[in-house]
């Protein structure tokens, strides 16, 4: 049955190819476009759920291009809907829209010089993942499509999504919210595809893995319990420091000696641990926060459950008592298998096939995920690095940057898959195997 579903895959895949319009003039057309909206949102970055320009510069942009227009979506996200000439199915394009808090030190004419408020600090903001491009990208794989309704056999839903790197404390934001809302539903999407820009895969290469991309993100806090004495006399105490030591040591068993990594990776970090006011003193109680990445679900519930029972039992053998909590950040990034070896003929066709290489799965998290559980995706990345550069600097950074000629290798890959998959003589092979729902 396998080897037939492949066999099916593969036909259909030759049967889109086969069918695939010549859109070399659209791209060079498209090509400048890009690059101007890209530096011109880079200019003026907006922090998640703040985004008010950049999604106003996108509604006016798909408005003009006759596409169906929603805004206000999840706070300030921009959805369009561009339905073709032909009726078929539903295939979704995501692209996020928020900066970070973070300044700027590159010498660029388009550097952001942005000041907003953070956690109740003034910080700068900077596009220092390269969400500019991911948006000035969808915006030039909509304009190519709407020029081209004839030939889409379906409807394409633009989904630009505010707040990835997470909504303000207290708010609501993202992939997460956009679901809520029914961003994957009316009409309901098939198929989802989104990029990543990569400041350290060169220009005009694309990696993919296949299963688990990326992995689940989960914050957790553990407080622990002791009794406070003074520093000279720990016997009549009990230290909630001693204990937090050990629960640390404790969780790194957990991965090194319970989880299956020949499987998947996973990861058990403490960021921050608080306790005491002063030298002599040990105190009453202990807080840690820090983070979980698992690109296995049966690893993520294993992991889940062995720090809650491992958390409380340590903190008893030391005379305290401490609690878990684990909190949901984002799911795994899952590629749907079938629906990679559907697509890999596109990309391969756009990049080039010496340009598209397999990868290994990464312990970053991307909401992306979210909209996955809802319908098959394919979450791939885009190289922004210039080719021979000896130095890059990786996302989140003051000095991260992105090299805008490999930005149209990313419109022609979203704009190619969505054709070859609506185009498909049957999509029915990628059924969903959607984890975790």
């Amino acid at each position: 049955m396998k080897k037939l579903m492949v066999a099916g895959i593969l036909f259909f895949s030759a049967v889109a190819l086969a069918q695939t319009p010549d859109l070399s003039n659209d791209y060079s057309a498209i090509e400048n476009k890009v690059i101007e909206w890209r530096r011109d949102i880079h200019q003026h970055p907006e922090l998640g759920n703040r985004e008010f320009k950049t999604a106003e510069k996108i509604a006016e942009h798909l408005t003009s291009l006759g596409i169906e227009v929603q805004t206000g979506v999840a706070h300030t996200g921009v959805v369009g809907l561009l339905k073709g000439d032909q009726p078929g199915q539903v295939v979704a394009l995501r692209a996020d829209i928020d900066a970070l808090p973070v300044t700027e030190r590159n010498d660029l004419p388009f550097k952001s010089t942005v000041t907003s408020e953070f956690l109740g600090e003034k910080v700068g903001v900077m596009h220092a993942c390269g969400h500019d491009t991911h948006t000035a990208i969808l915006m030039g794989v909509a304009e190519v499509l709407a020029n081209n309704k004839d030939k889409i056999k379906g409807t394409v839903k633009f989904i630009f999504q505010p707040a990835e790197e997470g909504p303000p404390p207290g708010e609501e934001g993202g992939a997460l919210l956009m679901v809520k809302e029914g961003v994957m539903e009316n009409p309901k999407v098939d198929a989802i595809f989104g990029l990543h820009i990569n400041s350290q895969t060169p220009v005009g290469m694309i990696k993919y893995k296949p299963g688990g991309a990326m992995a689940a993100a989960q914050s957790f806090t553990i407080n622990v319990k002791g009794k406070q004495s003074h520093g000279s006399q720990p016997w009549s105490g009990v230290d909630p420091i001693l204990i937090s030591a050990k629960i640390i040591d404790g969780l790194q068993t957990i991965i090194s000696r319970e989880a299956e990594l020949t499987n998947e990776a996973a990861v058990i970090t403490v960021g921050k641990i608080k306790s005491g006011v002063r030298f002599n003193i040990i105190p009453e109680s202990a807080e840690m926060i820090g983070t979980i990445r698992t690109l296995d679900y049966g690893m993520k519930d294993h992991i889940n459950k062995r720090m809650k029972e491992m958390v409380a039992t340590i903190a008893k053998a030391y005379g305290g008592e401490a609690t878990c909590e684990i909190r949901e950040a984002t799911e795994i990034t899952y590629n749907e298998p079938a629906l990679v070896d559907q697509m890999l003929p596109t990309i391969q066709r756009v990049a080039g096939p010496e340009n598209v290489k397999l990868q290994k799965a990464i312990t970053g998290a991307e909401d992306f995920s979210y909209f996955q559980k809802e319908a098959p995706g394919f979450f791939f990345f885009l190289g922004g690095m210039t080719p021979g550069n000896t130095e890059s600097f990786p996302h989140h950074t003051p000095d991260f940057l992105i090299d805008d000629s490999g930005l149209l290798l990313g419109v022609k890959a979203l704009t190619e898959m969505s054709l070859d998959y609506l185009n498909s003589a049957d999509n029915s092979a990628v059924a969903p195997t959607i984890k975790g729902k």
